[in-house]
């Protein structure tokens, strides 16, 4: 049980967790959608794996099948703005509650169509104290990294490709499905946290085809080079951030120099994964403010047409 503390990052927190189910079905309550035809895929080779924390959260493991999971808003509440949400998990896991389902039934409530995104991960064993050695070697840069700055980009995880092919067809599907779901295909956002916070930067500057409308970089990690068309983005973090402490400036940073609009938050504390999950601290607005961000930005007001 080496670097236990380190197994924690990026919403892991294995040491907390007991397998209790496996298999492939959402127990989130949306509609679920696949995001590709079977077998079209390869898969990890064991079965998808579900476990749950002493706080009821639950945690999803070797996803080979990734899926949407709808939320739509009440009828007549629909602003015609789609936000995908991506948890953190360090592409080992999906913490699928608390950064997953809870953002998207309160984007729901606020009239955005929100989708989860269960996007694919690297393949670890049953037993949750048994990191995958690639896993444990990121952390151990990643923690050297937060203590001495360099490199001033976090180098490339080993499930990150996958998970940006996922997400990329996750915005397609939404753009591809926009009247279905009375969205406005010109107003589909990405809001990822901690791994899924790379993956939305990811996105964000990367093939226009799929590129998010906006996103959301909650407690994420930089990212370049930022083209003068990247995704406008917002961006939160904690000063206390144990693991990625420097990373929402330095994404600001390079948003700007790209001349890109973006809008900053850097709470005093927080640490890192503070999702929704209430911890008496500033960091517990950053859905307020996303919210306050996005009506600014006319994400938030019905619309009648969406024009393709």
């Amino acid at each position: 049980m080496r670097h236990l503390a380190r197994i924690a990052i990026l919403g892991v927190a294995v040491a907390l967790f007991s397998a209790t189910t496996t298999g492939q079905t959402s127990a989130g309550g949306g509609l679920i959608i696949p995001l590709y035809a079977g077998g079209t895929i390869a898969s990890l080779g064991v079965p998808e794996i579900r476990e749950k924390n002493k706080a009821g959260d639950t945690m999803i493991r070797n996803v080979s099948e990734p899926t949407l999971e709808l939320f739509r808003p009440a009828p007549g509440r629909a602003n015609g703005t789609a936000v995908i949400v991506a948890p953190g998990g360090g592409f080992v896991g999906l913490g699928y509650d608390a950064g997953g389902t809870a953002v998207a039934r309160l984007l729901a409530q606020h009239g955005v169509t929100a989708l989860v995104l269960k996007y694919r991960t690297i393949r670890s064993a049953a037993d949750p104290m048994q990191m995958p050695e690639v896993h444990m070697r990121e952390m151990d840069s990643l923690m050297t990294r937060a203590k001495n700055g360099t490199p001033s980009k976090v180098p490339p995880f080993a499930g990150e490709r996958h998970a940006v092919e996922d997400g990329a067809r996750a915005v397609t599907i939404v753009r591809q499905r926009a009247s279905e779901w009375g969205v406005d295909p010109h107003r589909v956002g990405f809001l990822g946290f901690s791994a899924g916070a790379f993956l939305a930067t990811d996105l964000a500057i990367g093939d226009k085809a799929s590129r998010p409308d906006f996103v959301g970089l909650i407690y994420g990690g930089l990212r370049t080079p930022v083209p003068a068309d990247a995704s406008p983005a917002f961006i939160a973090g904690a000063a206390d951030d144990e693991y990625l402490p420097n990373d929402p400036v330095l994404l600001y940073a390079a948003w700007r120099q790209a001349g890109v609009a973006a809008e900053l938050h850097i709470y005093e504390r927080g640490g890192h994964g503070f999702d929704l999950t209430p911890k008496g601290k500033t960091s517990d607005h950053w859905f307020d403010e996303f919210v306050w961000w996005m009506r600014s930005r006319g994400l938030m007001g019905a619309t009648t047409s969406y024009p393709s």
